[in-house]
């Protein structure tokens, strides 16, 4: 039986089922799967921080997105960076 302490909203056969299939893959599927997921969910955080920021252009979405996952200081110093860049 699978262990489900990693989530609460999948049930424990869905969850063996989903276990069985990344077992199936091989090494460079599962790195693949991976990184798509990886990019869904940032495109899904970038979509939510626009929602919450309708004046925000691409850019500002950006720097809110590292803010929000590395902290402020790094986002301030990519803004710095980014500046430079122009």
């Amino acid at each position: 039986m699978a262990n489900n302490a990693y989530t609460t909203d999948t049930t424990p056969e869905a969850q063996q089922v989903q276990l069985e299939l990344w077992k199936s893959m091989t090494g460079q599927q599962r790195v693949e799967k991976a990184l798509a997921l990886s990019q869904q969910i940032r495109s899904m955080a970038f979509a939510a921080i626009a929602r919450r920021h309708p004046d925000f252009d691409a850019a500002q979405v950006q720097l809110k997105f590292i803010e929000l996952t590395y902290g402020r200081e790094l986002a301030a110093d990519f803004e710095c960076w980014a500046k430079e860049q122009n």
